[in-house]
C-alpha cells in the first residue's frame, strides 16, 4: 500500500474508490498526566504526550490502511490528519484520504 500526501502518484494513472478514513480516541494515564503536569512547571518536551499521540496516528493510519484494502485499493493519496479534544484528557486522531487503484 503505497501512502502519499499528494493528490497524484508520479507515472501511474488512477481510477478514485472513495474515501477512507480510521480514528482512535486516546485518553492519558492518571500517572502520567501527574508527571507532565511537573513538567510544564520548568519547560520542555512533553514525551509521554508526545508518544501518545505518536501511537494514536499510527493506529488512525493503520485503520484507513485496513479500510482501503477492503476496497481493494493499491494506494491512498491526499492523506490528511486531524486531531480534537473529546472531552478533557482525551484527544481523538483521525486519518483520512482517497483510496484509488492503480489502471495502468
Amino acid at each position: 500500500m503505497i501512502l502519499v500526501n499528494t493528490d497524484y502518484i508520479s507515472g501511474k494513472e488512477l481510477e478514485m474508490l472513495g474515501l477512507v478514513k480510521g480514528s482512535t480516541i486516546q485518553s492519558k494515564n492518571i500517572g502520567r498526566d501527574i508527571s507532565q503536569s511537573f513538567k510544564t512547571l520548568v519547560g520542555g518536551e512533553l514525551k509521554a504526550y508526545n508518544d501518545m499521540m505518536n501511537d494514536a496516528r499510527a493506529l488512525a493510519t493503520k485503520r484507513m490502511v485496513e479500510e482501503a484494502e477492503a476496497l481493494g485499493a493499491d494506494a491512498i493519496v491526499n492523506i490528511r490528519y486531524a486531531s480534537s479534544a473529546i472531552m478533557q484528557g482525551a484527544a481523538e486522531v483521525i486519518a483520512y484520504g482517497t483510496a484509488v487503484k492503480f489502471t495502468d
